[in-house]
C-alpha cells in the first residue's frame, strides 16, 4: 500500500489535464492493483484517491489550463 503524499510528491512539476490523465499516470506508476492510504483512510484505488484528494483541495489549477499540486497544502510528516 502507497501512501497519498507518494502520488502528490509525484505530481510536483507535472501538470494533468484531468482526473482521468492523472490516474492513468498513478496506474502506470504504481500498477494498476496498487492500494493508497492517507492520514485519515485506506485502501483506496486511484480513482479514489483522486477524488479524495480533490475533495480536500490539494490540487491547483496549472498556468497551461490543467493542474497540479498544491505544494502549500502537503503535509509533512
Amino acid at each position: 500500500m502507497t501512501h497519498g503524499h507518494e502520488v502528490l510528491h509525484m505530481m510536483e512539476g507535472n501538470t494533468y489535464s484531468s482526473n482521468e490523465e492523472l490516474i492513468e499516470a498513478i496506474i502506470q506508476k504504481f500498477g494498476t492493483e496498487e492500494r493508497f492510504y492517507t492520514c485519515s483512510t485506506n485502501d483506496m484505488t486511484a480513482s479514489e484517491l483522486v477524488a479524495f484528494l480533490n475533495e480536500r483541495g490539494k490540487f491547483m489549477p496549472s498556468k497551461d489550463n490543467g493542474f497540479t499540486v498544491d505544494t502549500s497544502k502537503v503535509c509533512n510528516h
